[in-house]
């Protein structure tokens, strides 16, 4: 069927749509593939490229009949897993006892390739068209809406964002976690953002084409907004959490209270915004999963940062700690906005390579830096100075932020104190994990240094600001005394001590991939746990049929000292996922067993 000039829709599983180019077309949306057997009912010779919506089987459960004939396929870029790797997901998603309810099983059956993931915020020519993919989360967590400007008019192509007037196409797909509706809220932010956009005509993956987009979709967000607060029994102004991301903590210092974690924008007099920490914005809520598809960062609080507070560039992004839900925007805003990436010089080499770390909430790939920041060293950012101090405790790898903003010292701590309520008052808890290597004395040192900075304003990742005082200074140093008091209590220290962690070796890298038959080093870091100077000896423990040489190795430590040993590891040919390489330690004459593993990728 024609729709426009160029445009051609095909009925199937979805609707189909061609964007027509001579005689060759694009797709949106593939639904089983029976579009190859109709290509010239729609004027058509060949497809040159597929366009995903998002990754539901009715989508694109016929993506193996495109690849067999060449088309390119481009997805979204959080839902690439589902589709390139789906095998991966189909072995590892929890399905007994499982709280996750996002529609993620409505995936394709088996691996297609990828040949790109379609960029966000920016236009790109596709097969002879111009197409604009914006995010807009809400029937799955990754879908995307493409814009084209086609035979004079700006068409939406929305997926299943919108069915018609009024309606949409299934609500179970926006429950995201158990007893949550986290879909149907950014729906409702995702529909203004399309509105934005001013389209002609907007085209679902099911229903009819939509010619009075402006009506239907005010219709929808009413009538959506209406379920979010039916079932938070409370009135959810998502158009203000849209439009009024922003409050100010002083003229030049705003806080994102739609962000997780908390974002701050520090803003200067020549137009630039620098930003602490950016991980999720504009949430709605959190699925419960840990996979790609799960995470999904957009930019969606800018245009409310520029537009109402005179910015005109996003000029610099910091990172109090490199945990994803602080950092996992970073990339988006380099690439869209063109912000540089400051980072401490504990967390640069963990968002360059996060792979070779066994670390908790790390992002899933590398993360650029533009600027490895001492700390303890002023750095000038237009009329702002910025000192970075170690800010070990919540995670061996944070720091704190200090900076003078509109005539007051503030400091910002990232997640290191835990901000709540007791008995009427308001208390903090020293938020630590063993995970993130905590050390005993972490929190000792992290309340004496608050005490020398005397910051006015303390701003955190989850928390509202709080105003600083000699009593809440004097409070977190006796909790973190209190606390360094209770593992030492509890540990066996002075006959072993592993510190907080409780392990003695770690192998770098942790996850790595190689060919059969190419070699792998290892670095493995082993702890003396005695108190005394003791040979410490490390045997690297390989599945059978791979080479390790050497066959261990000994080094001497003083007592409580770290030191390091490398090992080259060599798998036979053959494919294998995630293999185990465990690093056995004796110090002394005790033996410790495998106290480390890492993980390998053969291919």
């Amino acid at each position: 069927m024609r729709l426009t000039d160029s445009v051609r829709v095909h009925h199937d599983t979805c609707n189909v749509y061609l964007l027509v180019t001579g005689s060759d077309a694009i797709a949106v949306d593939f639904g089983s593939g029976a579009v190859l057997d109709h290509l010239a009912d729609h004027g058509v010779e060949r497809i040159t490229d597929v366009l995903m919506t998002h990754h539901h089987r009715d989508q694109g459960q016929g993506l193996a009949r495109a690849a067999a004939a060449g088309i390119r396929i481009w997805v979204p870029a959080s839902e690439r897993d589902l589709f390139a790797d789906v095998s991966t997901h189909w072995q590892t998603r929890t399905v007994s006892d499982y709280y996750d309810l996002r529609q993620d099983r409505f995936s394709l059956l088996d691996d297609v390739p990828v040949h790109a993931v379609v960029p966000e915020y920016r236009t790109t020519r596709i097969g002879g068209v111009d197409v604009l993919a914006i995010p807009t989360p809400g029937h799955t967590l990754g879908s995307v809406t493409y814009l084209a400007e086609l035979d004079g008019s700006r068409i939406a192509f929305t997926g299943d964002l919108l069915y018609g007037p009024g309606k949409v196409w299934s609500l179970a797909a926006m429950q995201w976690s158990y007893s949550g509706l986290e879909g149907a809220a950014a729906s409702v932010i995702s529909l203004d953002l399309v509105a934005d956009r001013a389209p002609d005509l907007v085209l679902p993956s099911h229903g009819r084409p939509i010619h009075a987009p402006m009506a239907a979709i005010v219709e929808a967000r009413r009538n959506l907004q209406a379920l979010v607060d039916f079932r938070r029994d409370e009135h959810w102004d998502l158009n203000a959490r849209l439009r009024r991301p922003y409050e100010r903590i002083s003229p030049h210092l705003l806080r994102n209270r739609t962000s997780f974690a908390t974002s701050y924008a520090l803003l200067s007099e020549s137009g630039a915004a620098l930003l602490i920490d950016y991980g999720f914005d504009m949430i709605t809520g959190m699925p419960t999963g840990d996979d790609r598809s799960s995470r999904r960062p957009w930019l969606a609080s800018l245009d409310a940062l520029k537009h109402t507070y005179g910015i005109d560039r996003v000029e610099v992004a910091v990172p109090t700690h490199y945990h994803d839900d602080h950092v996992a925007g970073f990339g988006l805003l380099q690439e869209v906005e063109g912000t540089q990436i400051w980072a401490a010089e504990s967390i640069a080499p963990i968002l360059r390579d996060p792979l070779r770390h066994d670390l908790p909430c790390l992002w899933y790939d590398p993360l650029p830096v533009d600027r490895v920041v001492d700390t303890g060293v002023p750095v000038r950012w237009h009329e702002y100075e910025l000192t970075m101090y170690p800010l070990p405790g919540h995670t061996l790898y944070a720091v704190a932020i200090a900076f003078e903003a509109d005539g007051q010292t503030v400091l910002a701590t990232g997640d290191q104190q835990d901000g709540g309520w007791a008995d009427g008052e308001r208390t903090e808890v020293l938020n630590f994990q063993y995970r993130n290597r905590f050390r005993f004395d972490d929190f000792v040192d992290s309340a004496l240094l608050y005490r020398r900075l005397a910051p006015d304003l303390m701003i955190s990742g989850h928390w509202a600001p709080r105003r600083v005082d000699d009593a809440y200074l004097d409070m977190l140093l006796v909790k973190g005394e209190e606390l360094a008091r209770l593992h030492r209590t509890l540990l066996p220290l002075e006959e072993v001590d592993f510190g907080a962690e409780g392990f003695g070796a770690r192998v770098l890298p942790y996850r790595s991939a190689v060919h059969g038959g190419e070699s792998r080093e290892f670095e493995v870091e082993v702890r003396n746990p005695f108190r005394r100077r003791s040979v410490l000896r490390v045997d690297l423990v390989v599945p059978e049929g791979w080479r390790v040489t050497p066959d261990h190795r000994e080094v001497e430590a003083e007592g409580l000292a770290e030191a390091v040993v490398r090992f080259t590891v060599e798998p036979p040919p053959g494919r294998r996922r995630r293999a185990r390489v465990a690093a056995n330690l004796i110090a002394g004459d005790r033996d410790f067993g495998q106290q480390a593993e890492a993980l390998v990728d053969v291919r």
